[in-house]
């Protein structure tokens, strides 16, 4: 007779792997997670079934970080205006602590990846759009355009001060013309 799973071990597990992919990407080989987790790549197999399977976990308990956190972020304030919520979200998703969603969202978005989750780019072209356009109501869809771009861009070229330049001026353009 088998163990029984055990789903706070398997969560625990789970979580380090994600935090690990957070910092350095989706590998290649079980190793590093197995190292990173503290399990052995048999328990790893164990408690996820294929390798592929433990990826598509990983993305999706990352992406629901990335959702809760700059869903925060994102979510309008009644003392604040929305393109103050805006600029100060946009500070932090790009910072240090949003820019490992935007590095493993932005391969997966790009790559071979994407067959771990088919649907990813649709997916992450719409979910933010109800909080931008509760923002700023009919311009959802053209401040989430504006942002993917830049995000694009950021990614492409590493200059954040012409993106974080950039973004202030689309906001700038927003006020003026209410």
């Amino acid at each position: 007779m088998g163990r029984h799973k055990q789903p706070a071990i398997r969560d625990r597990i789970l979580d380090a792997c994600v935090d690990h992919a957070l910092a350095h990407g989706l590998p290649e080989r079980l190793e590093p997670l197995s190292t990173a987790s503290g399990a052995s790549t048999r328990m790893l197999i164990y408690h996820f079934g294929t390798r592929d399977t433990l990826l598509r976990e990983i993305l999706g308990r990352a992406r629901q970080r990335q959702r809760d956190f700059y869903g925060e972020l994102l979510r309008p304030r009644p003392d604040e205006p929305y393109p103050e919520t805006l600029r100060r979200a946009w500070r932090a998703m790009t910072g240090p602590a949003g820019r490992p969603y935007l590095s493993m969202f932005g391969k997966l978005r790009e790559s071979a990846e994407q067959q771990l989750w088919p649907g990813f780019r649709r997916e992450a072209t719409t979910d933010w759009l109800h909080p931008l356009d509760e923002g700023l109501p009919g311009r959802g869809t053209l401040v989430l355009a504006v942002i993917r771009g830049l995000i694009l861009d950021l990614e492409a070229t590493g200059d954040t001060t012409r993106a974080d330049e950039a973004f202030d001026a689309f906001l700038d353009m927003l006020t003026a013309y209410p």
